[in-house]
């Protein structure tokens, strides 16, 4: 059975939170066919990012296929998007079927607003630490790279999103497998998985 990775865009989303786990999941996929990643936004089409990087989304919300594992990324335009009914709707209707359902830095944010995150224990950006706790709907934490509450992981910032993905790669198959995904990429700063034996 194929497990289906949803990432959305949105205007202003900030390129590595969605990039870097795109590379994670596109590299496992390389070994692991069944592993489907593929990216969504509202309307489909072009979507412009945070540092002017143009995306095309592969579907839109209306045609978006099931999603096992859905990843919502950070950026400025996620003060926009905690208003776009659209959005938070869309999150709040597709995340009780999903396997996992994560963020990458003020994607929490999305998160909380939609449902699946609150109430339970958060992570974002070191500079959106206090915004968020300041909603009241979270338990925000300022000191991991992930944290995982039930299905809800959500990463810090920017490259934390990469390590957030890796450990959802060894969830989805196994630590060892996950290892290997890193290795691959070339990715050695400080990657979950290492000191496991």
């Amino acid at each position: 059975m194929e497990t289906n990775v949803g990432i959305v865009l949105f205007e202003d989303a900030e390129e590595l939170d969605f990039v870097g786990p795109w590379e994670v999941f596109g590299m496992a996929a390389r070994r692991q066919p069944d592993l489907k990643p593929f990216t969504v936004s509202e309307r489909g089409g072009t979507v412009r990012c945070a540092k002017g990087m143009r995306v095309v989304a592969d579907h839109s919300f209306a045609d978006a296929p099931r999603i096992d594992v859905l990843l919502v990324p950070g950026g400025q335009g996620t003060r926009r998007e905690v208003s776009n009914r659209a959005m938070i709707d869309w999150i709040a209707r597709v995340a009780p079927g999903c396997r996992w359902v994560t963020s990458v830095c003020t994607g929490a944010l999305l998160l909380v607003e939609a449902g699946p995150a609150r109430g339970r224990q958060v992570t974002t950006h070191w500079g959106f630490v206090e915004t968020l706790r300041a909603r009241g709907d979270a338990t925000v934490r300022d000191d991991v790279r992930y944290v995982r509450d039930g299905n809800v992981v959500t990463a810090a910032g920017v490259s934390a999103g990469i390590d957030m993905s890796l450990w959802l790669v060894g969830q989805l198959y196994d630590p060892a497998f996950a290892r290997h995904v890193q290795r691959w990429m070339e990715y050695d700063p400080a990657p979950p998985y290492t000191a496991a034996a």
